[in-house]
């Protein structure tokens, strides 16, 4: 299988498909998001030397069961497409680079290679356009200020805050709540649920104005 491929599903609909490199983290990438990382082992030096060099991604999972290195950790099934879109070494053997989120995908079955880099299938997963209703408008004032005060590079422009979707993930990205909490949100495939979820938990908060 290359890069992209398609497939049928069982209700006749094309299904994307791609087979992608792991990198499984601490941490919850989302579609549009902005993610430092610091690559020191070699497995990763590897893998991002390859994504540069064919233009490539790789995935980003939340780890469910094991570490960020060593032996391949165990990544939740939907995870989140990267690209590097800056890099720098001034140290010889730690690369830094900055993954953009792109598209989710789904963990359709994956193997560890003999340098215990995970290469996973995975398919899309769509991602249907879907209004800010104004009834959530009240969201985007604390959203304004929280991309303020991190300014444009962990929240580069285009800012979407007609885009429900958009709007969802740039505001769960900084709640501050456990990654299993964002991967649950990460993992809902209706944005306007996910928009309900966030008006309530900062509501109870007195976060809103």
């Amino acid at each position: 299988m290359g890069w992209f491929d398609f497939m049928r599903s069982p209700d006749g609909a094309t299904v994307e498909t791609l087979r992608i490199p792991l990198f499984p983290l601490n941490t919850v990438l989302f579609p549009g998001g902005v993610q430092p990382l610091k690559i020191f082992e070699q497995r990763y030096l590897d893998m991002a030397a390859v994504c540069l060099k064919e233009n490539t991604p790789f995935g980003i999972c939340l780890i469910d069961a094991g570490a960020e290195v060593g032996e391949a950790a165990v990544p939740h099934t939907i995870g989140t497409l990267a690209r590097i879109a800056n890099w720098e070494m001034e140290q010889l053997g730690i690369l830094m680079i900055d993954a953009i989120g792109g598209r989710r995908f789904r963990i359709l079955d994956h193997e560890v290679g003999a340098d215990k880099l995970l290469i996973a299938s995975v398919e899309l997963i769509a991602e249907p356009e879907v209004p800010l209703p104004q009834h959530r408008e009240r969201l985007l004032p604390l959203l304004q200020r929280v991309i303020g005060d991190l300014g444009p590079a962990r929240m580069p422009e285009p800012h979407r805050y007609d885009d429900a979707a958009w709007v969802g993930y740039r505001l769960t990205e900084v709640l501050p709540v456990q990654n299993l909490a964002k991967q649950k949100l990460l993992e809902l495939e209706d944005p306007l649920s996910r928009l309900e979820i966030l008006e309530k938990f900062l509501d109870q908060r007195k976060l809103l104005g």
